[in-house]
C-alpha cells in the first residue's frame, strides 16, 4: 500500500494587532506626558498670580479703605498707569505722584525751628512747611503729632554743621532729611507718611 505525501498547510498572516496596539500605547503616553507638562505650568501660573489678571502681591496686600487717598485735580486724567488713588495695606512708595495730575496741599508750622549747629556756637532758625498730594487725613496727622515731629526736625537741625547748610547743596539734602524725618515719625505714629517735600519759609544762620 502506499500513501500519499499530506500537501503542506499554507503559511498563515502574520498577526497585526500587536503592533497597531505597540503603536496606540506609545501615542497615549505622549499625549500624557504633554497634558501632564501643561497641567504643571498652569498650576506655575496659578501660583504665580499670573492667572486671572491679579498679582499675587495684590492678593497679599489688599488695599486699605482707611488709608489717606490721592487729591485728584479737577479735569485730570487718570490715564493707563496712573498711582492708585488708594495704597495696598502696609505699601508706600517714595515715589512722588504726578503734580500734574494731583492737587498738593500745604501745611505751615506755627512756631520756627531753633537748633545749635554741631560745629561751632552757631545755630541756625528756620520756618518750615510740609507738602502732600494726600487727602486731610495727612494733614491732620501733621497737627496731632505736632511734638513728635517738632522734636525729630530739631535732632536733624542739629547734626547740620556752618558750612553745608550755608551752602544751596546742603540746603537741598536738609530737605531730604526733614521730609524723611517727619514721614518717619508719622508712619511709626499713623502708619503712613504722605509727605512729599518739606520748604523754608525762612532761614537764618549766625
Amino acid at each position: 500500500m502506499s500513501s500519499a505525501a499530506a500537501a503542506p498547510a499554507p503559511d498563515a498572516p502574520a498577526p497585526k494587532k500587536k503592533g497597531k496596539m505597540k503603536g496606540i500605547l506609545v501615542m497615549l503616553v505622549i499625549a500624557l506626558l504633554f497634558a501632564g507638562i501643561g497641567v504643571g505650568a498652569g498650576l506655575y501660573a496659578a501660583g504665580s498670580g499670573l492667572v486671572g489678571g491679579k498679582h499675587k502681591a495684590e492678593e497679599e496686600h489688599p488695599e486699605d479703605p482707611n488709608a489717606p487717598k490721592l487729591v485728584k485735580k479737577d479735569g485730570a486724567d487718570d490715564g493707563h498707569g496712573a498711582e492708585k488713588q488708594t495704597l495696598p495695606v502696609g505699601l508706600e512708595t517714595d515715589k512722588s505722584p504726578d503734580p500734574t495730575k494731583y492737587k498738593a496741599s500745604y501745611y505751615a508750622f506755627e512756631q520756627p525751628f531753633t537748633a545749635n549747629l554741631r560745629d561751632s556756637d552757631g545755630f541756625t532758625q528756620i520756618g518750615l512747611g510740609a507738602a502732600t498730594f494726600y487727602d486731610q487725613k495727612v494733614l491732620d496727622n501733621l497737627k496731632d503729632n505736632d511734638m513728635p515731629i517738632r522734636s525729630a526736625i530739631l535732632m536733624v537741625l542739629s547734626q547740620q554743621d556752618s558750612f553745608s547748610i550755608g551752602t544751596p547743596e546742603g540746603k537741598l539734602k536738609l530737605q531730604k532729611e526733614l521730609k524723611d524725618a517727619i514721614n518717619l515719625v508719622l508712619k511709626q505714629r499713623t502708619g503712613f507718611g504722605g509727605i512729599d517735600n518739606v520748604y523754608f519759609t525762612s532761614i537764618v544762620v549766625q
